[in-house]
């Protein structure tokens, strides 16, 4: 009995140490977790928990894309489309570090978060307006010439333009942290922005790139084409919000500090579904998409005169036309050989003219009964030559 009430005090104590120690962490997470990473799983901070589950949604779904994509590689036999999947798999994996990024502005800042803040931010905008760049350029040639650049090409001018902005973002580094020993986190939302210009003229390039691509005698690229204009406007939208916010709409509310991260990691997220629904997805299925078969009639276009594409019309309808006109000169001809053979006395003294379907030819009775005149063809025979 004494143990059992030992045991009893004991997990009692246990309950109640824990209940303590809980009581002095946030609520929703664990007693081992770092202050770091409280914003995680705090349910105080309720735009942290939403914004990680959206993210961690498109993630996913980029993950999933990229998959399905790899699995029908080997079935995609077209050229114009199997030449841009590098392209794609540049495009998903710069959308998936967006999705990644988010975590980096939810979780607490300090010199190693902010460092990496300030350098991924362009760059992996800039992995993706390349991207978008690179693809309005191939739709373009497409429509225009129906052939696109090969896929070394493409991925090829999306690294290159990605590059200019990573020497951009590399220089700023060093310049503010390095050379005058400032901390990584300690820079103004106006420079935050200015070291993004390069990635606002990739923007604007694409926008301007998509519409040309809109123009061409190659109808059935245009889709694509429409699809990166969408991208694009959109992406111009989300940019002029949240820069808008950050640079003087927070400063306006009085929030500088306590909204300057979770507009950035609402942009990240809402830059990343654009993407994805309004270009990954459209894209991909273009591209498993088996193409139509050339030979296959369409019988819902009326543009076109309606063709025989079965050979029933010429089995049955040609030979009974043939037929007909077979036997009705045959009948004639045994009915000539009668009448010859009637007048003779005999029915196989006259040898008889080789026999010809295609031309009309009187016999001795039809003469006769003619009145001594070669009669004219049957309507049916007009306009061919007699013997």
């Amino acid at each position: 009995m004494r143990t059992h009430q030992a045991l009893a005090f004991l997990l009692l104590f246990v309950i109640a140490s824990g209940a303590s120690e809980n009581a002095s962490t946030s609520r929703g997470c664990g007693l081992d977790l770092l202050p770091q990473y409280v914003s995680l799983c705090d349910l105080d901070t309720i735009w942290g928990i939403v914004v990680e589950a959206v993210a961690g949604a498109g993630a996913l779904i980029t993950l999933l894309l990229m998959l399905i994509l790899l699995v029908r590689l080997p079935f995609i036999k077209d050229k114009e489309k199997k030449d841009p999947v590098g392209l794609h798999f540049l495009f998903l994996l710069g959308t998936l570090g967006l999705f990644g990024l988010t975590f980096a502005f939810i979780i607490r800042e300090d010199e190693t978060i902010c460092s990496v803040r300030r350098f991924l931010w362009g760059v992996l905008f800039a992995l993706c307006f390349s991207c978008l760049l690179s693809q309005a350029w191939r739709v373009r040639r497409l429509v225009r010439h129906g052939k696109s650049p090969s896929g070394w090409q493409l991925v090829g001018m999306a690294l290159c333009l990605m590059l200019v902005q990573v020497i951009i973002a590399i220089e700023w580094l060093v310049l503010t942290v390095l050379r005058d020993a400032k901390p990584a986190c300690a820079y103004e939302p106006m420079d935050f922005t200015m070291a993004l210009i390069y990635d606002m003229v990739l923007l604007v390039a694409t926008l301007g790139l998509a519409f040309f691509s809109l123009c061409g005698k190659f109808k059935k690229w245009k889709q694509n084409g429409v699809c990166i204009l969408v991208t694009a406007f959109l992406s111009v939208l989300i940019w002029v919000a949240w820069m808008t916010m950050y640079l003087f709409g927070n400063a306006e509310l009085r929030q500088g500090d306590a909204w300057g991260d979770p507009t950035l990691a609402i942009t990240l997220v809402a830059s990343g579904w654009v993407f994805v629904i309004f270009h990954a997805i459209p894209e991909i299925h273009c591209t498993i998409l088996p193409a139509p078969q050339e030979n296959t009639p369409n019988y819902f276009d009326t543009s076109q005169p309606r063709m025989r594409e079965t050979a029933f019309e010429e089995d049955v309808q040609l030979p009974r036309t043939y037929m007909e006109n077979k036997a009705f000169s045959m009948d004639e001809h045994n009915a000539a050989l009668r009448t010859a053979g009637f007048r003779n006395g005999s029915l196989g003294n006259r040898p008889s003219a080789p026999f010809r379907s295609n031309v009309y030819q009187p016999t001795e009775m039809a003469v006769v009964l003619n009145g001594g005149t070669i009669p004219t063809a049957p309507p049916s025979y007009t306009g061919r030559h007699l013997w």
